[in-house]
């Protein structure tokens, strides 16, 4: 099961919609030099800004970029068939291996948003409004706070120059630590190469603009220090409200903008296009990556009851013959897992002669290395 990235896709909706997959497994090897076919494979199309975790909360792959992979889990391996054991000592064998069921695997994606700029502030700052102004984008607007819960993108496009800015929902105080929905509205801004910062100056806010915006800057650098050093341009909105001249004038570093004048709506977008120009040349295009993990080791032995039980996809092929009655194929599978280490392992984890052990399905008499007639 391969995931790839597929710039057609902006959400993973399918996969909240339809979360199980199942890709082909392994058929099993047969006389006549038939080899078992592979599982077939199974490819699942993902969103560009996906990352992939594992059941343990470990990121296994950041994908960022179009036909970028990453194998989720592997899939069921055919069986290989007799004329894979020929030896010059057995030139007609009578064993053929089983194929294999692929891996199973509970996986989480998330996305993350793709955008050149992120516009944050307070609820109800006029985040959405200030979008529509700009862009084709058609966000639902209402005079509430939370009005937004999940990002709206807008495409901008000033003098020839486009950048992608997203509407990030309202933050408020304490959101680095989780507070309202503070994590889920925050991730949205890690892959944004500048930040619009939208301040408030309507009675209707709880604090003041300069509250606000000591606020949302230490919201940002207590989720990672990064984002608070990343290029910003801080805007005043609401500019054709009363209260706004006497904030502009304690924020002279503000721009003033209003959605309703367009006052400064030209300036700020050519600013923003100047950040997302001047981020892409200090730091070009990150890569996606997988982050690969330690070798699996072929096998493990448990306590398992009174007996033992042997995992591990090594010890399961070991021991994957179609039809272990047949005294080629059981000597063939001893001698397998006696190069793998199984015996070994298996008496220093304490098992005694006549132990029971498990190897999937199947159960064997443990006798101790060397006991063998």
């Amino acid at each position: 099961m391969v995931a790839v990235v597929d710039e057609g896709m902006n959400t993973l909706l399918t996969y909240q919609r339809n979360p199980h997959h199942r890709a082909g497994d392994g058929t099993h090897g047969q006389g006549n030099f038939q080899h078992g076919r592979n599982g077939a494979d199974l490819t699942l199309p993902v969103p560009p800004g996906t990352s992939i975790y594992d059941e343990d909360g470990r990121l296994l792959a950041d994908l960022v970029a179009r036909g970028q992979t990453v194998v989720l889990v592997p899939g069921g391996r055919g069986g290989r068939g007799n004329a894979a054991f020929v030896s010059p000592s057995n030139r007609a064998p009578s064993v053929a291996e089983q194929g294999e069921y692929g891996e199973e695997r509970t996986l989480h994606f998330e996305m993350k948003l793709m955008a050149d700029a992120a516009l944050i502030g307070f609820p109800n700052a006029g985040k959405s409004t200030l979008i529509a102004t700009v862009s084709a984008a058609k966000p639902k607007i209402a005079d509430y706070p939370f009005t937004t819960l999940e990002p709206n993108l807008g495409v901008v496009d000033v003098d020839g120059r486009d950048f992608v800015l997203a509407d990030i929902p309202g933050l408020i105080e304490g959101a680095a630590e989780g507070r309202g929905l503070g994590h889920e509205f925050l991730r949205h801004t890690e892959r944004a190469r500048a930040l619009v910062v939208l301040l408030d100056p309507s009675p209707t806010q709880p604090v003041p603009p300069e509250r606000q915006l000591e606020i949302l800057i230490g919201e940002l650098e207590r989720y990672s220090p990064e984002l608070g050093r990343r290029p910003r341009l801080v805007v005043l909105g609401k500019s054709d409200l009363v209260e706004a001249a006497d904030a502009s004038e304690r924020l002279p570093e503000a721009l003033p903008v209003s959605s309703v004048t367009r006052e400064g709506i030209a300036v700020l977008l050519h600013r923003v296009a100047d950040l997302v120009d001047e981020a892409v040349k200090a730091a070009p295009d990150r890569p996606g990556y997988v982050l690969h993990r330690p070798t699996v080791p072929p096998f493990e032995v448990v306590r398992d009851g009174e007996g033992w039980r042997v995992e591990g996809v090594g010890a399961r092929r070991a021991v994957a013959f179609a039809d272990l009655t047949n005294p080629e194929a059981a000597d063939m599978a001893a001698a397998r897992l006696a190069r793998l280490g199984v015996d070994e392992a298996l008496a220093e984890a304490g098992a005694v002669e006549g132990d029971e052990v498990h190897i999937g399905e199947l159960t064997f008499e443990y006798v101790a290395p060397g006991e063998e007639e």
